[in-house]
C-alpha cells in the first residue's frame, strides 16, 4: 500500500505565500520533516511529486502543478480507482475555519472549494481523507468570518498572509503535518480525533 497525500495550491512564485496554498506549504513541510525525496515534475500528472515513508509507511506526496480548479488531473494519475481513494489524503484551505485552525473529514462535500470539487470528479468518489485549513478571518465567537461577496472572497485566498498571521498559519501547518503523520501511521480515526481536537 501506497499513500498518497496531495497538498493543493496553484503553481508559481506568485501564489506561493497565499492563503490558496496553504495546502501545498503542509505538503512540503511534511516533505521536508520527513526526509522525503526532492520534488520532481511528472510529466504525466503535470504535479511534482516525491517519495518517501512516513510513519513506516511507503508515500507519494503530490503538488499538482495545475491551478487549483484543475487539481483533480493530477491527483487521478496517482489514485486511479475509487477503492484506491482510501489511501488519499487531500490537504487544502479552507474558508470555512477560522485561522489557526484545522478539521479532518472523510467522505464529505466539497463545501464549494474548487480544487476538491475537481478531485471527487476524476476520482469517482468522496471516499477520501482531507485536512482542512482555516484561513478565513475570525469572526464571532471564533467561528469563521463570512464573506459574502465573490470579489471579496478571491481577494482574500490569493491574497497573501499578513506578517501578524504567519504565527498562526504556522502552528496550523505544523498541526496538519502531525494530523498527516498520525493518518499515516494509526489511520482516519486517531487522526481526526487528533486534528479536530482545540
Amino acid at each position: 500500500m501506497t499513500l498518497v497525500i496531495a497538498g493543493l495550491g496553484n503553481p508559481g512564485k506568485e501564489y506561493e505565500k497565499t492563503r490558496h496554498n496553504a495546502g501545498r506549504r503542509a505538503v512540503e513541510l511534511l516533505a521536508k520533516q520527513e526526509d522525503c525525496d526532492d520534488f520532481i515534475f511528472n510529466k504525466t500528472s503535470n504535479a511534482l511529486a516525491s517519495r518517501g515513508v512516513i510513519a513506516g509507511e511507503k508515500a507519494t506526496l503530490v503538488l499538482p502543478e495545475t491551478m487549483m480548479n484543475l487539481s483533480g488531473k493530477a491527483v487521478a494519475a496517482f489514485v486511479k480507482t475509487p477503492k484506491a481513494a482510501k489511501d488519499l489524503l487531500v490537504i487544502h484551505d479552507d474558508l470555512d475555519l477560522p485561522l489557526g485552525t484545522i478539521k479532518m473529514v472523510f467522505g464529505r462535500g466539497s463545501g464549494g472549494h474548487k480544487g476538491v470539487e475537481s478531485i471527487m470528479r476524476t476520482v469517482k468518489t468522496k471516499d477520501f481523507a482531507r485536512i482542512r485549513i482555516g484561513v478565513a478571518p475570525a469572526g464571532k465567537k471564533n467561528q469563521a468570518k463570512k464573506l459574502r461577496d465573490d470579489e471579496k472572497v478571491i481577494k482574500l485566498v490569493i491574497g497573501k498572509w499578513k506578517p501578524s498571521e504567519e504565527a498562526a498559519v504556522k502552528k496550523a501547518l505544523k498541526k496538519a503535518v502531525e494530523a498527516a503523520r498520525l493518518f499515516a501511521s494509526e489511520g482516519i480515526e486517531a487522526a481526526t480525533m487528533f486534528a479536530n481536537t482545540r
